[in-house]
C-alpha cells in the first residue's frame, strides 16, 4: 500500500502547525526527515500535494482532500489501537442493549450519561424490542443485556435479576362506547370492541400476546406508544402500562375502566448471559441493582 499511517501523521502535523519545521519538532524529526516523508508520498501517489511557488509551501486541493479524509484514518486507527488494548483489560469493544419499550428510554439517560463518564471506550448499541422481543434478542445474539425482559423466558445459559413491577390498566377513548359502559365491564361486553396490541418484535421466538380475548378483532401497531396513540384515538381498547399512561388520564385523552377479568402485574427482569464476563456489563449490572434507580424507571 502506497498510503501509510505515518505519511499521514506527518501531513496531519504540517497541516496543523502551518510549516514543515513546526510540525518536526512536534514529531520530534529533523526538517529534512519531513520534507523526504512529504516527497515520497507525492512520489508514491504521482500527486503534488504542496505548491511550493510561493514564499511557504500550501496544500493544492488535492493535499487538502487527502489531509481530511486522512484525519479520518487516523483517528479510526488510533481508536482501533486503543479498542484491543481495552480489549485486553476486560473491556467489551461493544455492549449490545436491549430495552423493552414499555421502559421509557428517557429515564435511562442518566444511565448512560454516568456511563460515558467512565471513558472506558466501549460502544454502546441501544436496540428496543417489544414483549418477547427482548428475550429474542438476547437467545439471537442481537443484545447482550436486556432491561426489562418481561415474565419468563427460555432456560440454561441466561442469569437474571428482578427489575421493576409495572401495573396494567384497561383503557379507553372518552368517546368510545365502553367508556360509559357500567363497571366492572364483563369480558363479553370487551369482545364487541376492536383491541389494540403491540407487535412482539421476537424473529425467531414464538411470538406472544396478552390481554386478548379469543375471538376479538385486534389491530396490531408498531409498539406500546403507538398502542397508546391509537387508544387515544378511540381506534380500539386494552390494557397499558399505567406508568405511561398518567398525562394521557390527568389529560383525559384515555378513560381507566375497571373490568371483571383483571390483568395481573408482571415483573420485568434484567438479564444476560451467564457466561459473560466483560467489564462493561458487569459496570450496567452493578447499576441497574441500585433500587431507587429502578423505581425511577416507573415512576
Amino acid at each position: 500500500m502506497r498510503l501509510t499511517l505515518d505519511a499521514l501523521t506527518v501531513l496531519d502535523a504540517i497541516g496543523r502547525k502551518g510549516s514543515f519545521a513546526a510540525a518536526a519538532e512536534e514529531l520530534h524529526r529533523v526538517p529534512s526527515a519531513m520534507t523526504y516523508a512529504v516527497q515520497k508520498l507525492e512520489e508514491d501517489l504521482d500527486v503534488l500535494l504542496f505548491d511550493r511557488s510561493g514564499h511557504r509551501a500550501q496544500l493544492t486541493e488535492a493535499g487538502k482532500q487527502l489531509l481530511s479524509e486522512g484525519r479520518h484514518l487516523l483517528h479510526a486507527a488510533a481508536e482501533l489501537e486503543a479498542r484491543v488494548k481495552r480489549v485486553a483489560t476486560g473491556y467489551e469493544v461493544e455492549l449490545r442493549i436491549a430495552v423493552d419499550d414499555v421502559i421509557p428510554m428517557e429515564r435511562l439517560y442518566p444511565l448512560f450519561g454516568e456511563f460515558y463518564v467512565q471513558d472506558c471506550g466501549t460502544r454502546l448499541r441501544i436496540l428496543t424490542e417489544v414483549y418477547g422481543g427482548a428475550w429474542d434478542a438476547l437467545v439471537t445474539g442481537r443484545a447482550d443485556l436486556v432491561i426489562g425482559a418481561p415474565g419468563e423466558g427460555p432456560s440454561g445459559g441466561f442469569s437474571t435479576r428482578p427489575l421493576v413491577s409495572i401495573e396494567w390498566l384497561f383503557a379507553v377513548a372518552p368517546a368510545h362506547p365502553l367508556a360509559k359502559v357500567p363497571e366492572p365491564i364483563p369480558p363479553e361486553e370487551i369482545l364487541r370492541y376492536r383491541s389494540v396490541a403491540a407487535a412482539d418484535s421476537s424473529r425467531n421466538l414464538p411470538p406472544r400476546t396478552s390481554g386478548l380475548l379469543t375471538g376479538q378483532d385486534v389491530l396490531t401497531v408498531p409498539d406500546m406508544r403507538h398502542k397508546i396513540a391509537f387508544q387515544c384515538a378511540g381506534l380500539g381498547v386494552g390494557y397499558v402500562p399505567a406508568h405511561m399512561v398518567r398525562a394521557e388520564l390527568e389529560a383525559g385523552r384515555l378513560v381507566a375502566k375497571q373490568v371483571l377479568e383483571t390483568k395481573p402485574g408482571m415483573t420485568l427482569l434484567t438479564v444476560w448471559r451467564t457466561a459473560d464476563k466483560g467489564k462493561t456489563l458487569r459496570w450496567f449490572l452493578r447499576k441497574l441493582e441500585d433500587g431507587k434507580f429502578r423505581e425511577s424507571l416507573v415512576s
